[in-house]
């Protein structure tokens, strides 16, 4: 008896290649629809499905292959399911090649209505490939065209696919459904932000050398397949991105979105913290001002820029630092050509208008904790000054580049800024003076000046000491949630040294 393969896809990749090969080793395809269309087109002999199953093909299409004769020769167990199938005249099917209707290219599009949706969510074809896995001890299943060389190279030296390699694309196809049928869930459940199950649905884009250390495994999965994300973004040169160095990227990426696009902005990321950021007029400016903040946590750190990296600024960088990653949207050519002088310094582009996921995800012993991202932007309409003094002009646009930089610093943050660029850092501290004091020898370091400058917190201020260390530093005016029991009491002090302060109502703890 003649094997037999069942074709049933969408995705015509490298199809009239494998369907050639099952041919020309006495193979008979049955096939439906628009895939037994293709293959006529291009002469090669099918059996369609209704003429072999005696069954037509019924509503509009929607039923095809959900049959006994289909599904009794995919889940029929050779020999103990022998009599049976003849019997009924079922004949095993040796081979199944199916991929499923393209729904989640479907709600992609600009456009797409509900019945769109609906009319592409795929049945039989599921069916079909969980059938198929779950029988992986005869059959083959292929729902991916780059998987379909196994199956070639095995024909090609008359051999079966071995019992590995089966189970390894029994599995693979087990993971297209669930990927599949989550995509749909996802879909009708996108009006309720917390479910009570949550599907996600990940795509490995690599494999990582390793994770935060030599002895972690780690991957690298995309939402989908857009281009124009961090997750697949455009490597130009340079080595293998590490796990670090994707986390620091991300990190440096949000907060440079954040800053907006009405100016050149640069911001510098060391371990997940900004250690410097600025805006100007050029870019070789905001750089050289978000490195003057801490020059010697930038050595070996995330740069990212909002425009395009020039010739003259690869120069700039290469003369004055080590660098691991640079992130921008545009890379001048020649730009590119001076950085592969240093292959083990990474570039890569990335569109401006970054993506940020619905959720962000923190695994805890036995779960996960789920929250919304923290995508809440400044309104003009909820900052109140507390105090006697007003910020001027200068100050109001310093605390708010202040306040923009420490959302993405972590708790407790603390940030000095003078003309839009970062004199001083605290990130991490259990204690929020701790921090305070040192963003203050962080500038010292540095040897920058913090009379006149800004402050921001990324949450309330207890006690007035962090204030009163501000204060001394030079410091003039401050932005904070406020929110605290004693806020009054900051608020009367923040009066006794005349400062300006700022509330937001609204906190940027970040852990």
């Amino acid at each position: 008896m003649k094997k037999k393969a069942l074709i049933s896809v969408s995705d015509k990749n490298g199809l009239l290649e494998l369907a050639r090969a099952l041919v020309e080793n006495d193979v008979e395809i049955l096939s439906t629809g628009g895939t037994a269309h293709y293959l006529r087109q291009h002469h090669l002999p099918i059996c369609e499905v209704a003429d072999y199953t005696g069954f037509p093909e019924i509503m509009q299409g929607r039923v095809k292959t959900l049959q006994p004769k289909i599904h009794g020769g995919i889940l029929g167990r050779l020999p103990e399911d022998t009599s049976i199938m003849q019997r009924l005249a079922i004949d095993p099917i040796d081979y199944v090649i199916v991929n499923l209707y393209p729904f989640k290219e479907t709600i992609a599009k600009e456009g797409c209505t509900l019945e769109d949706a609906i009319e592409n969510i795929d049945i039989g074809g599921p069916t079909l490939i969980r059938a198929a896995a779950k029988n992986r001890q005869r059959v083959t299943v292929l729902v991916d065209p780059t998987d379909y060389t196994v199956l070639i190279e095995a024909l090609s030296q008359k051999k079966t696919v071995s019992d590995d390699m089966r189970a390894q694309l029994s599995a693979k196809a087990f993971a297209h459904t669930a990927d599949y049928d989550a995509t749909i869930a996802a879909y009708f459940s996108k009006d309720n932000t917390f479910p009570s199950t949550l599907r996600l649905t990940l795509q490995q884009t690599q494999m990582l050398r390793y994770g935060e250390n030599s002895h972690q495994q780690a991957g690298l999965y995309s939402i989908d397949h857009k281009s124009d994300t961090l997750a697949s973004s455009a490597l130009l040169q340079g080595k293998a991105l590490s796990y670090n160095n994707l986390a620091d990227s991300d990190a440096a990426w949000a907060c440079l979105v954040a800053l907006g696009s009405d100016k050149k902005a640069c911001v510098i990321v060391k371990h997940a913290n900004p250690c410097g950021a600025a805006k100007a007029t050029t870019l070789i400016e905001a750089y050289q001002k978000a490195y003057a903040c801490d020059p010697t946590s930038a050595f070996g750190g995330i740069l990212a820029f909002n425009d395009t990296l020039t010739e003259t600024l690869a120069q700039t960088i290469l003369a004055q630092q080590f660098v691991e990653v640079i992130l921008a949207p545009h890379f001048e050519e020649k730009a590119l050509t001076l950085l592969q002088q240093k292959p083990n310094i990474r570039c890569l582009q990335v569109a401006l208008d970054d993506q940020r996921p619905t959720y962000e995800l923190k695994a805890i012993s036995g779960g996960y904790l789920v929250q919304t991202t923290d995508n809440i932007v400044l309104s003009e309409s909820t900052l109140k000054v507390v105090t006697k003094l007003t910020p001027t002009e200068q100050q109001w646009q310093d605390l708010k580049f202040a306040w923009c930089v420490a959302k993405y610093v972590k708790s407790n943050a603390i940030v000095y800024a003078h003309h839009e660029h970062t004199l001083g850092i605290g990130a991490g501290q259990m204690s929020r003076i701790d921090s305070a004091r040192i963003a203050v020898l962080k500038a010292a370091d540095a040897h920058l000046s913090l009379e006149g400058a800004v402050m921001a917190s990324d949450a309330f201020f207890p006690f007035s000491d962090s204030l009163e260390s501000a204060h001394a530093a030079g410091i003039r005016a401050i932005i904070q949630p406020g929110g605290a029991l004693r806020d009054e009491a900051i608020i009367a002090r923040a009066n006794e040294l005349e400062l300006a302060m700022v509330f937001t109502g609204i906190r940027h703890f970040k852990h």
